[in-house]
């Protein structure tokens, strides 16, 4: 069990984020338009997951934002937000706030999504809820940056998953 923070409280995280140089696992999650998908979907692209408890906080909609200014400045890479929020309120959110450069998706019907990606938050109030994190595939699905921000209320760090793509 990996272990982060919330407001400096202790938080359980189940399973394992996939590491650096690992392939990553499969996913099956549901889009906006309430349809499935899965890593064959963005087959060819890079893809940038932002992994959020839920838009609907101060933290997570700042960092949805900020993946959707700088998605505008990525060749061939999709920035997946995914939550367990509902496709309707992550549409929502993003059709208020003129978000047109990421993809919501959402773990509500595949929560097998979080202890296969080490996402899962456990034994707390916010359990069935994901953890912050980032990682960032290429186009063969091969992990190049991964990050479990270690205290809930922070930002990922931006830079060195941007700078994965780079390299």
């Amino acid at each position: 069990m990996q272990k982060i923070t919330r407001a400096g409280e202790p938080m359980d995280v189940s399973g394992t984020l996939p590491a650096k140089g690992q392939t990553a696992p499969l996913m099956t999650l549901t889009n906006a338009d309430l349809e499935d998908v899965t890593l064959d979907t963005y087959s060819g692209k890079r893809k940038v997951l932002n992994i959020i408890p839920s838009v609907d906080t101060p933290t997570c909609a700042v960092s949805t934002r900020r993946f959707n200014e700088l998605a505008s400045q990525l060749d061939d890479t999709v920035v997946l937000v995914v939550s367990a929020d509902l496709p309707f309120a992550a549409k929502r959110f993003c059709g208020a706030e003129g978000l047109d450069n990421v993809e919501t998706l959402s773990t509500f019907r595949h929560r097998e999504f979080q202890e296969a990606w080490g996402v899962a938050l456990a034994n707390s109030a916010m359990e069935g809820l994901c953890a912050r994190a980032v990682v960032v595939l290429d186009a063969d699905n091969l992990v190049l940056h991964s990050e479990l921000v270690s205290e809930l209320k922070n930002e990922p760090d931006y830079d060195s998953a941007l700078a994965s793509l780079k390299s």
